[in-house]
């Protein structure tokens, strides 16, 4: 299997206090020539500078045309119909943007990566961190993931249109999803040149966007733990996207990409990262992204970790076709548990499915390309279907599971179009 399966059931035990058992000895000591280096990469306590965060006038900076995103305030899904012809990666300009603000301006020369807390040797402290510049990460050895980032709600507007549920939250379709080839610092290595302890447990990255208040309360700036032992796997610190510097409106100067855990994971605009030797708690994984409603506890699941299954058509809603002539009908499917094995297409509503024709999927983190020929026979409203099943046999259900929220929609989605 290709991915590691951090999951709810296991977050909290991954999350337990260490012994001599935390991050290997031999992983410290493949840094220890970079790490003694520090004081000459400017590696030490005290603040260097500091990152600068000015309003726009618009909470998104990059255009927004219509056919390529539907607008929710400081939010913009990408339209599907937008991917046809895109190739495999999403192009940066019809990348999806999520924010629970609006997009800052930050400059490369004054931003700096703080690192503090209980989970590193010595214990430095907030106000007299460890730091990194733009520059210093940068001459760090970096890696390139193909990885999808997703928003949490992404389809959350299907538990109403097709299960007839409420919830709430932005009514996304499907389109608050994007694969992008990010290059950048792997987060351990950051880790361990920061210093890290056998102790550590969770680390907490925040971001530089304003503060963001909900129903008067005043929650801070986003930020959302992780387990040390997810951050020390395949977390990114990126400062590429598709070959090109973050854009504003996706990060820069810097970025977490957490590959197949929910988008929150993957905090933007990163200015500091907490390290601790217990656990570390935020809105974000108490008061949100949790699962709430019948079924659930009343303090809601466990914090929402890996994405669950999904399938798109590279098509309008409501496409208008043509009757007697074969179309090739393109869509992508993705998960979080890994790679996609098949993918199965209706054009009946659901009563017959045929295997659609597999093109390519770049590992484990990104979506599957396929396609299937259909030649429609009469005049009249169709509903299109796309089912996935992933490497670890989950399949996509007829009906998501409900939760309050809105989050994790994984059912089959109906896609009509009008043949004529």
């Amino acid at each position: 299997m290709g991915v590691d399966l951090i999951d709810g059931s296991s977050y909290e035990r991954d999350r337990a206090p260490r012994g001599a058992g935390g991050i290997s000895r031999r992983s410290l000591l493949r840094y220890t020539a970079m790490a003694g280096a520090g004081a000459g990469l400017g590696l030490v306590g005290g603040m260097a500078g500091s990152a600068s965060a000015d309003d726009t006038s618009e909470p998104i900076v990059k255009p927004l045309p219509p056919e390529l995103f539907t607008v929710f305030g400081s939010n913009a899904e990408m339209k599907w119909e937008a991917m046809q012809g895109q190739g495999y990666t999403t192009p940066i300009d019809r990348f999806f943007v999520r924010d629970h603000t609006r997009t800052p301006l930050i400059e490369a020369a004054t931003w700096r990566l703080k690192l503090w807390g209980t989970g590193l040797r010595g214990a430095p402290t907030e106000a007299a961190p460890i730091e990194f510049d733009y520059d210093q990460l940068r001459r760090l050895p970096a890696e390139t993931v193909t990885a999808f980032i997703e928003c949490t709600g992404n389809g959350r507007s299907f538990y109403t249109s097709q299960q007839q549920q409420t919830v709430t939250g932005t009514a996304w379709g499907l389109g608050a999803v994007g694969v992008a080839r990010w290059r950048g610092v792997p987060l351990r290595t950051v880790l361990e040149l920061a210093g890290l302890s056998h102790h550590a447990v969770d680390v907490m990255p925040r971001g530089l966007d304003d503060e963001w208040t909900d129903a008067g309360v005043n929650h801070g700036h986003v930020r959302r733990p992780l387990p040390v032992t997810k951050a020390s796997r395949d977390v990114l610190l990126a400062y590429e996207m598709n070959g090109e510097p973050l854009p504003p409106d996706h990060g820069f100067p810097v970025r977490l990409v957490v590959p197949n855990w929910i988008g929150i994971a993957s905090i933007k605009w990163v200015g500091d990262i907490q390290v601790s030797d217990h656990q570390l708690s935020s809105p974000w994984d108490t008061q949100y992204y949790r699962l709430f409603g019948p079924g659930y506890p009343a303090e809601g699941s466990p914090p929402i970790t890996r994405q669950v299954t999904k399938s798109a058509f590279e098509l309008p809603r409501q496409a208008q076709l043509s009757a007697g002539r074969t179309h090739m009908l393109h869509g992508r499917s993705w998960s979080g548990n890994g790679r996609i094995l098949r993918v199965e297409i209706s054009t009946d509503g659901g009563t017959t499915w045929h295997q659609a024709h597999r093109q390519e999927q770049e590992g484990h983190r990104a979506w599957l390309r396929w396609t299937f020929p259909w030649r429609p026979a009469h005049q009249g409203p169709y509903e299109l279907l796309a089912r996935a099943v992933d490497e670890t046999g989950h399949a996509q259900p007829d009906t998501a599971r409900y939760n309050t929220l809105g989050y994790l929609f994984d059912a089959v989605v109906r896609h009509p179009v009008t043949v004529s």
